[in-house]
């Protein structure tokens, strides 16, 4: 995993984070506290701001400045979790350096990705069929993993993982949540999206879309 890729995806994900305005905010208005949306575009529209700085940097740095500015940037639950997430990254890319010169790109990102994720859910307590964003990173994570290690190009790679995270999104729908401010409206909550699972399947799509245009 390189500088320039982490770097360049964060002004993907940011660019892509305000192109769905509309579709975020809807979602959080219908079962959410109102404030996921607006705190998703502070945290992308700071780590962009950060890149001339962060551009020098080794890519375990550069993950844990991001993780620091996103505790201290996003309000709520939010920021924990992403903060983890990217630490968790950062601390296997850091622990991992020797095991990762003998991996090739795509099962470095791929086991970089899962530690993030890992870390996320440990932070959350949480896991996959709470109406959460790991309805939509669990998944991404487990077919990115199988799909790497299989030797798949990143054309599919990227088919199979934006796959697993609309499929994520959509099982969000049915569920009952019981995390966060969705699980105080019990059944109510059944026939929406969450939207946390929304932005996540947002930014799988701009990463790789990014990936596609290489």
């Amino acid at each position: 995993m390189k500088t320039t890729f982490i770097l360049s995806s964060a002004l993907a994900i940011h660019a892509a984070i305000v192109a769905h305005e509309v579709d975020i905010e809807s979602l959080d208005r219908a079962i959410g506290d109102g404030d996921h949306y607006i705190n998703m575009k502070r945290g992308s529209e700071v780590i962009a701001s950060m890149v001339n700085e962060l551009l020098p940097l080794p890519p375990d740095e550069v993950l844990q400045k991001i993780s620091t500015k996103l505790l201290s940037t996003i309000g709520g639950a939010s920021g924990a979790l992403f903060a983890s997430f990217f630490m968790g990254m950062a601390k296997y890319l850091k622990e991992n350096h020797a095991k990762i010169n003998e991996l090739n790109a795509n099962l470095e990102t791929a086991a970089a990705f899962a530690y993030g994720v890992q870390s996320m859910m440990m932070r959350g307590k949480s896991n996959v069929g709470e109406k959460t964003m790991l309805d939509v990173l669990v998944p991404v994570s487990t077919t990115f993993t199988i799909a790497a290690a299989h030797g798949k190009n990143i054309a599919d790679i990227c088919r199979e993982v934006k796959n697993a995270a609309d499929k994520g999104l959509e099982y969000t729908r049915d569920l009952v949540a019981t995390k966060g401010r969705a699980a105080g409206l019990g059944e109510r909550a059944i026939g929406h999206l969450d939207p946390g699972a929304k932005s996540c399947q947002v930014m799988v799509h701009a990463v790789c879309d990014l990936l596609l245009k290489k």
